[in-house]
């Protein structure tokens, strides 16, 4: 299965001088927890989330129009295309331990995003080679919610 067929389209997006009062709307409006950040030349350059938001003003003591989405960005995004197996993404999906991922193609042009709710709303219990199984989505969520806190080991962390 292409990450095409299941991707959300067309995607809400925002700028980099998008302020977060008005980045919070459109994830309302869209009903959508991230928003790809489009640059001057329609290139999708970061992703913001809705817990990216919440951190942002929960840590300042600014209103929610003072802030702006470039200031909030995280520096790494990690992206899949339109043809992309479904499964080579959810490789990604698990490695970075994220729930989403802007789909763009080889100009870094937002086509869709791929979110943990289509593909499971995809998976089946017998699943083929091509589908997407109950045990992709378990194996994938186990590894979004393993915690990885830099110094500790997992018997640290869970304790």
């Amino acid at each position: 299965m292409k990450v095409k067929e299941i991707m959300r389209k067309p995607a809400a997006f925002c700028t980099p001088d998008t302020n977060l009062a008005a980045a919070s709307e459109l994830l309302r409006k869209y009903g959508c927890g991230c928003l790809p950040v489009v640059g001057e030349g329609g290139n999708v350059i970061g992703m913001i989330t809705d817990r990216d938001v919440c951190v942002a003003l929960g840590t300042r003591d600014v209103k929610p129009s003072q802030i702006l989405v470039y200031e909030i960005m995280p520096a790494r995004l990690f992206t899949c295309a339109p043809e992309d197996d479904v499964h080579c993404a959810l490789k990604t999906i698990r490695r970075q331990q994220i729930r989403r991922l802007p789909v763009i193609d080889r100009s870094g042009v937002l086509h869709g995003v791929l979110c943990m709710d289509e593909i499971v709303s995809r998976a089946k219990r017998h699943a083929g080679k091509h589908e997407i199984s109950f045990d992709d989505v378990v194996k994938t969520y186990q590894s979004i919610c393993e915690r990885r806190l830099p110094g500790l080991t997992r018997r640290a962390a869970a304790a």
